[in-house]
């Protein structure tokens, strides 16, 4: 939110720098984004001065052109070749001289000395659009006569500079959703050094001035809408705002519309209460009613787009149609435009979960929707009303020709909190005495309706909707004292406690520590993504997928089930900006739905699985000039991934190796331990790399690390001595069919030698000629070792002549 500085001078008398009230509010809990100095035109018409064109004739070489001579009130006339169809002697215009800079939104252009056709041109003379006067371009701007050469544009339309402050609201301070909601807090914080107060605009001069244009008001779902409020203004004129009220709104980035829907912007900056104006002779029936439609009803909104009604979504309607749907956006009939004569102003209090799920639902984020769906103060819901109200029938005349309307049935009461001053000092960790807790408090308009010797009994306003118990009342006086005042405690008291081994964040730091080391960095992907990425997926099921009820957004709907879209879509960010060499690690959550409920099954239907996923794509290294390009391989990856399972000891004869079924990959594998999955790794399916327009081949590995770190925590880490004798190297080739892989080899040998054999490694695989059709050659080699003496060469040659008999007899593979 965007506050000017100079209009939250008008409530509160401050003698400090827009840098000091920055600091002040950030430290009350109003976080400041950012501080930037404005004008109400962008560059503020420097460069820019009022002249008088001298002479106009035809430019020789063009049909269009005119050479002209402009007086800048300099002692030179400026030659200026000018394009514009209307430009003639004797004009006052707006001339941007050399060095000038005009601005078009983002783009900026400077202008410099020229020549145009042959012809000399040293400046511009400008038209409405090109310095931001108006929108007009059908020609150059001509001013009154009387306007005076030589004068600076600036001064000439009265540009204004001013200091404005964006705050970054958090959710629950929607209390400083406004000017004066700001000057409040300011006003709470002053007053610890000085009695300061805020004030604001009087509305006791507001009048009926007759009864012309009754509007009666129903309320329909008073669940929904508390509060709703209502006044008639008729004969209004509509028309351009009055300078000062356009640069109020051009200071905080908002363009200005008509007096009336300027007012009803000034008003919900000024306090926080939105307001809607509706041109009361499109209200059917002489009455608004406020109430629900029925599903699937149809409405198009001001923007002209048609949207299809929730059963909940609520809305402002007259006896025959809806005008607007409540707190987030106005339908395009009901609107005030150049036409309206009379107007129906409203001003309501809107239930915050109805209108955060509207707006979700129809994806409307407005100024209004941003206060109803945190929550607006009751209480401030007919000051606002009469303050427009007024506004309106100064600015763009018309009576006001109804009593308000105001409907009100269960009036919101303040809430009650009591405090006791040990907590006070206990949280804060300071004793600040009962006189400045009770001033901090009150300065927050928190009444004291008792008080005792141990504590308060307090009457909190609605308008603080977060403040509600005591440790948030203990957090209001802090903020507003200072947390900078409290002074660093002398003394540290801690407490020793026992920590799970293995430690679950030991292992995670472990593994991610190794990944760091071989040149992998960590992603954190949101675990909101898009739902239907999930669409036609067997493995991961549309209807397993968790859906946001309230969503962000379209693409923030659902929650992720695997790890691997989150990693694709920081692929292609990365990819898209020439950055292609790729490794990344990833630890997080994945959601999933159980659906229906199964039998002996708890009722919560949902479940998470912690996983980790690794990511690898492009080049293996960077390129460099003692290394050869190489490009990234499912066996790099492999090689990755295993070391993780051997480094946490999985890697033994308890894990088999299949190949993987998973839709995700083109081919991979799948790890399991103890019979549960634990790792599948492959290379990613090329119709999932088109999605995210990647054309690099990407390589995935996930741990199911809930099954990971449940395997590691049942594995013993034993020592044994070095060994005392040497071992012996043997290998073979052997000549087998392309089904079989090397892990029903390396089981086999191991399952057939259990006392001597050690290692088993694969260092060579040939296919082509010399090895017939059908068949593929592995090259093993077998480590074999005694522990308790050196083997002799009858030993070995009968340990390998069993080897080849099992690898014969069971996998049908020959010597070659």
């Amino acid at each position: 939110m965007k506050i000017a500085y100079s209009w939250l001078k008008e409530y509160i008398q401050l003698n400090k720098s827009p840098e000091e009230i920055c600091d002040i509010l950030t430290q009350t809990g109003l976080e400041v984004g950012g501080l930037e100095e404005v004008e109400t035109i962008k560059g503020g018409l420097e460069g820019l001065v009022i002249g008088e064109v001298m002479t106009c004739k035809e430019h020789p070489n063009s049909d269009h052109l005119s050479i002209t001579t402009v007086n800048v009130g300099t002692d030179e006339a400026l030659p200026i070749v000018c394009g514009a169809p209307n430009v003639a002697a004797g004009q006052k215009v707006v001339v941007a001289t050399v060095g000038t800079t005009l601005y078009d939104g983002d783009q900026e252009f400077t202008i410099k000395k020229s020549k145009i056709r042959g012809e000399v041109s040293m400046g511009m003379i400008c038209a409405e659009d090109e310095i931001g006067i108006g929108t007009d371009h059908d020609g150059i701007m001509v001013l009154d006569e009387n306007a005076k050469v030589g004068t600076p544009a600036k001064d000439y339309f009265r540009i204004e500079s001013d200091w404005v402050i964006e705050i970054d609201l958090t959710p629950n301070r929607i209390d400083g959703a406004s000017v004066i909601g700001v000057a409040r807090d300011l006003a709470a914080f002053l007053s610890k050094a000085e009695k300061t107060s805020y004030s604001k605009p009087s509305i006791d001069a507001f009048m009926v001035d007759n009864q012309d244009l009754e509007i009666p008001v129903e309320v329909g779902t008073p669940e929904a809408c508390p509060r709703y409020a209502g006044v008639t203004i008729s004969g209004v004129e509509i028309k351009e705002s009055p300078e000062w009220l356009q640069n109020r709104l051009k200071m905080i980035g908002h363009s200005p519309i008509n007096n009336v829907v300027d007012i009803t912007n000034y008003v919900l900056f000024e306090t926080g209460q939105p307001l809607h104006a509706f041109d009361a002779d499109e209200i059917a029936g002489n009455k608004v009613v406020v109430k629900t439609l029925n599903a699937g009803t149809k409405f198009t909104t001001l923007d002209e787009v048609e949207r299809e009604l929730h059963q909940d979504d609520l809305m402002i309607c007259n006896t025959e149609e809806a005008m607007c749907i409540g707190g987030v956006f106005g339908g395009i009939k009901s609107g005030v435009k150049e036409s309206t004569k009379n107007i129906f102003l409203e001003s309501a209090c809107f239930d915050p979960v109805y209108i955060r799920k509207t707006a979700r639902r129809h994806g409307l984020n407005t100024d209004a929707s941003f206060r109803f769906e945190r929550g607006v103060d009751p209480n401030n819901t007919i000051y606002a009303l009469k303050r427009a109200a007024m506004l309106i029938k100064e600015i763009a005349g018309g009576n006001i020709s109804s009593e308000i309307v105001d409907i009100y049935p269960e009036p919101i009461e303040d809430f009650k909190v009591e405090v006791s001053y040990a907590n006070i000092a206990r949280l804060i960790g300071k004793d600040l005495g009962a006189e400045l807790i009770k001033n901090i408090l009150t300065s927050l308009e928190i009444k004291i309706d008792a008080e005792t010797e141990t504590g308060l009994s307090l009457s909190v306003p609605p308008y603080r909707v977060d403040v509600k118990r005591e440790a948030d009342v203990i957090e209001e006086i802090l903020r507003i004292y200072g947390y900078n005042n409290v002074e660093i405690p002398t003394q540290v008291n801690a407490s020793l406690q026992t920590a799970e081994k293995p430690s679950p964040d030991g292992v995670k730091n472990l593994v991610a520590e190794m990944l760091t080391a071989q040149g992998f960095n960590e992603i954190w992907s949101n675990s909101l993504t898009k739902a239907s990425y999930y669409e036609n997926l067997k493995d991961f099921k549309a209807e397993q997928t968790v859906i946001i009820l309230n969503p962000l957004s379209a693409d923030l709907n659902g929650m992720r089930q695997t790890l691997l879209f989150g990693g694709l879509e920081s692929i292609a960010y990365n990819a898209n900006r020439q950055s292609k060499n790729l490794k990344f690690y990833e630890f997080g959550n994945c959601y999933f739905y159980k659906g229906t409920q199964l039998k002996d099954q708890p009722a919560n239907n949902y479940w998470e699985e912690n996983h980790l996923g690794l990511f690898v794509t492009g080049n293996k290294e960077q390129e460099n000039w003692t290394t050869k390009e190489e490009s990234a391989s499912f066996f790099g990856l492999k090689s990755y991934a295993e070391k993780i399972l051997k480094r946490l000891g999985l890697l033994n004869q308890n894990t088999q190796v299949a190949a993987s079924e998973s839709e995700l990959f083109s081919d991979g594998l799948s790890y399991t331990y103890n019979n549960k999955v634990v790792l599948e790794l492959g290379i990613v399916a090329g119709s999932f790399l088109k999605k995210f327009d990647i054309d690099s081949p990407v390589y995935y590995a996930d741990f199911n690390w809930d099954n990971v770190f449940h395997a590691h925590k049942k594995h013993k880490v034993l020592f044994d001595e070095l060994p005392k004798f040497p071992a012996v190297r043997r290998d073979l080739a052997l000549l087998i069919e392309k089904s079989i892989t090397f892990n029903q080899i390396k089981q086999l040998a191991f399952k057939s030698e259990r006392q001597l054999l050690r290692e088993v490694d694969l260092f060579d695989v040939y296919e082509g000629k010399g090895v017939p059709e059908g068949k593929k050659s592995y090259a093993v080699s077998f480590i074999l070792r005694d522990d308790n003496k050196t083997l002799n060469d009858k030993q070995i040659d009968k340990t390998m002549q069993r080897l080849i008999a099992a690898f014969g007899r069971d996998l049908a593979a020959e010597l070659r």
